[in-house]
């Protein structure tokens, strides 16, 4: 294993190589060919005695080559959007820049220490097992140290290299790695922020070419790397506090057992925050409610959710109050979180649905306020329990609509959606509320006895259709009577 450090193997800004970047016989990748030099800017025709060599020639059309490789990759890298993407980016052209086929790339931790490896053409399996090499053997944590921190890592063949630990070396014969080169992504004001390692099939090595390429790359890589990385950390913890704002657990009355999903949009894109929430009641009884906070005065829209999640946070601490004190009448306290919302909070709106439950009766007593209709799983399939049509809260001179009363049978299944759910399962929201009551009542018996089961099996079956570019907060939360 070879190991360069900067200080005793990068050469001086003021030597160069004869056909390295710099030097007279060479041409810079990132001065693209064609510039005239002061050679060219003489007067008159040129003389055919001065004319480049057919070596020369090459070598210019090689760098033209290079440059046009390194431009291509760099503009892939610009046009990835978040962390995930920008790794990936990374890993692939740092191996079409090496002539690689395999690489792992590690993001560093907080604490200074490797995170969680991304791997390209190693599976979860083959990721794990690298993980098992000692730190003192492992080429990424080297890699990613402060201090000693080498320019690059490379071995023509890791199982055969003395200077490669012996758990490393077990795993390149198992694993079939071959050569190796790896590169930290590093700047000046954040240090090392990821590792990366590239392998080739069998004993080989990069040329100084591909060399050059990469750690140009990796250089320009670094910097657009951290912005990532700083993103991230703010999405984390931004979801995190909105996570903080709904429950951490949910009780589990005798009779009842309660399920929920929580998948949150992009706070760069969502225009608002939903909630759930299971509150035990004095009298054992329990207040189940889903709903969703939008609004930001007038033009609301992309951006507004942060201050959508702190009004979510105090709709749903308002609501369990109004739950405690008069949970058994679901439209006093709909009527109740009206009336908070036009004198706290005039230019918001709010959709939601709450549900009075007696377990040991199987008695569920219920009101909603323009949100979708809960959804019933019974021994026959799923039917909507239809709500009276009713506005959302806070838009109207005076919200009122009647409650719903049902008894359930054992065994049944409540289901308490958001409109983000509905609109993932259907290109509109009346097709998406179909096609999830379809998909609850196609569910395998042995999912729909089981609420977290039939959470996690409604969410599979409605394909993501935005991905990171969500708008829309999903919501779900499920209420099986034993």
């Amino acid at each position: 294993m070879t190991e360069s450090n900067p200080s005793s193997s990068r050469p001086s800004p003021t030597t160069s190589e004869p056909g390295e970047p710099g030097c007279a016989g060479g041409l810079s990748v990132l001065d693209p060919p064609g510039v005239p030099g002061p050679a060219d800017a003489q007067d008159g025709a040129a003389d055919p005695r001065t004319a480049p060599s057919a070596g020369v020639q090459d070598r210019l059309v090689g760098r033209l080559s290079d440059f046009t490789s390194l431009h291509e990759h760099i503009e892939r890298l610009a046009r990835a959007r978040g962390l995930d993407a920008t790794v990936a980016a990374v890993l692939a052209s740092g191996a079409d820049l090496l002539g690689a086929g395999r690489g792992v790339l590690v993001t560093r931790q907080p604490g200074g220490g490797p995170g969680q490896p991304v791997g390209l053409g190693l599976d979860r399996a083959s990721l794990g097992a690298l993980e098992t090499v000692p730190s003192e053997q492992s080429l990424l944590a080297r890699l990613l140290r402060d201090h000693d921190r080498p320019e690059r890592l490379h071995s023509p063949d890791l199982a055969e290299d003395p200077a490669t630990g012996a758990r490393l070396r077990e795993l390149a014969t198992h694993l079939g790695l071959g050569g190796c080169y790896g590169l930290p992504l590093a700047t000046e004001e954040d240090g090392p922020l990821a590792a990366a390692v590239w392998f080739y099939e069998g004993p080989a090595e990069p040329t100084e070419r591909q060399r050059e390429l990469a750690h140009r790359y990796c250089r320009i890589a670094a910097p657009l790397l951290a912005k990532q990385v700083e993103a991230d950390k703010v999405r984390r913890t931004t979801e995190a506090l909105r996570r903080g704002l709904l429950p951490d657990r949910l009780p589990q009355p005798a009779g009842l057992r309660l399920a929920a999903r929580l998948v949150t949009a992009a706070l760069d894109r969502s225009c608002g925050s939903d909630w759930y929430d299971a509150i035990p009641l004095p009298d054992g009884t329990v207040g189940l409610t889903v709903g969703s906070v939008s609004g930001d005065g007038p033009g609301a829209g992309p951006c507004s959710a942060p201050g959508a999640a702190a009004a979510m946070g105090r709709v749903r601490a308002a609501l369990r109050a109004y739950a405690v004190l008069e949970g058994e009448d679901p439209v006093s306290v709909l009527g109740d979180l009206e009336l908070l919302l036009k004198t706290t909070e005039p230019t918001r709106t709010a959709t939601a649905v709450y549900a009075w439950v007696e377990p040991d009766e199987r008695r569920i007593t219920l009101a909603g306020a323009g949100h979708c209709p809960p959804i019933l799983v019974n021994r026959h399939g799923a039917e909507f329990v239809e709500t009276s049509l009713s506005a959302p809260l806070g838009m109207l001179a005076c919200w009122e609509a009647p409650g719903v009363e049902l008894t359930a049978e054992r065994g049944n299944t409540l289901l308490l959606y958001t409109e983000g759910l509905a609109r993932r399962c259907g290109p509109t929201l009346h097709a998406g509320q179909a096609n999830l009551r379809r998909a609850a009542a196609d569910a395998p018996r042995d999912v729909r006895i089981d609420p977290d089961r039939l959470c996690a099996h409604l969410l599979a079956v409605c394909p993501d259709r935005d991905g990171a570019h969500a708008t829309d907060d999903l919501m779900l939360l499920a209420a099986r009577f034993d």
